[in-house]
């Protein structure tokens, strides 16, 4: 919406209103530890759930889970059925759901930071509106004095 002007008024937007049609929202990092080997832990957690959470590791845990198949297959249907639980689905669904829980914590992330700057613009624009009512009501209060002084007593405005 442009910039709008009268005597009383100048209208100015929320720069955020044009901002957010023209950049996507920012990636706030992870905090870090303070302390020497907390900080390395949660390096390393990083790095290692960074490593586990694709879907290229999926694909390798599976290759992995797949070469021990045919033993599983010739020990029975007790040995497949565990080989299924213990082997298959640990280890290949960790890797998919690390991968699913990124993808929808970006997504998460992203709808939080815009629905805060759009909130944000909302509270610029009803401040701007109040403004403008005051600015309005000081207008209006001079024209009711006004019209109150140029009438007489007795006379009909």
């Amino acid at each position: 919406m442009p910039a709008t002007s009268s005597k009383i008024y100048t209208y100015s937007p929320h720069p955020h209103i044009e901002h957010r049609k023209k950049k996507a929202p920012t990636k706030e990092p992870a905090p870090k530890p303070k302390r020497g080997l907390a900080r390395f832990n949660a390096w390393l957690a990083v790095k290692i759930t960074s490593a586990v959470g694709t879907m290229w590791c999926a694909y390798a845990f599976t290759g992995l889970a797949l070469v021990s198949l045919p033993g599983a297959v010739r020990g029975g249907t007790v040995m497949l059925v565990s080989w299924i639980a213990q082997t298959f689905l640990q280890l290949v669904l960790l890797s998919i759901i690390i991968v699913g829980q990124k993808v929808d914590s970006e997504a998460s992330e992203t709808r939080a930071i815009d629905t805060y700057k759009d909130a944000e613009a909302v509270l610029h624009e009803a401040m701007e509106i109040q403004h403008h009512l005051v600015q309005q009501d000081m207008v209006l209060q001079r024209l009711l004095e006004s019209l109150g002084n140029s009438t007489t007593p007795g006379r009909a405005p």
